[in-house]
């Protein structure tokens, strides 16, 4: 058993190269023991923040835990996400999430590494697309 107590590991900004805005994350669990391959993080963005487009290997799971958000699909429709709401986001599917930009939103992000990595980060999200433009 792995038991990470909290306040154990130091939260770190989430770093331009992948985030716009204001976002914290704090690292729940890092990366389990062969063979499991879950890793999870609680990430916290302030109003206007948001991920860059990216895609998940072995998909994502949200958990969304406090406040409001926005995210969606490449392609698709901007969709309001509210704590308590669950997304799942399937392998290699495009997609973007953060606050909304009056509201910030934390989630829980489940995912699952392969060849050793859980995400492949994409372009920036443009403020016009963020927007719902």
């Amino acid at each position: 058993m792995i038991h990470n107590r909290n306040g154990t590991r130091a939260a770190v900004a989430g770093p331009a190269e992948y985030f716009t805005g204001q976002v914290r994350i704090d690292p729940l669990h890092l990366q389990a023991e062969e063979p499991s391959r879950i890793t999870s993080a609680l990430v916290t963005f302030e109003p206007g923040a948001r991920t860059n487009w990216h895609t998940h290997p072995l998909g994502q799971l949200l958990i969304v835990t406090a406040g409001s958000g926005w995210t969606q699909c490449y392609g698709g429709e901007r969709v309001q996400v509210n704590a308590g709401d669950t997304i799942w986001c399937p392998p290699g599917h495009k997609h973007w999430h953060g606050a909304t930009s009056a509201t910030a939103m934390s989630h829980i992000a489940v995912q699952e590494m392969l060849d050793g990595r859980n995400v492949d980060w994409l372009e920036p999200v443009s403020d016009d697309q963020y927007l719902g433009g």
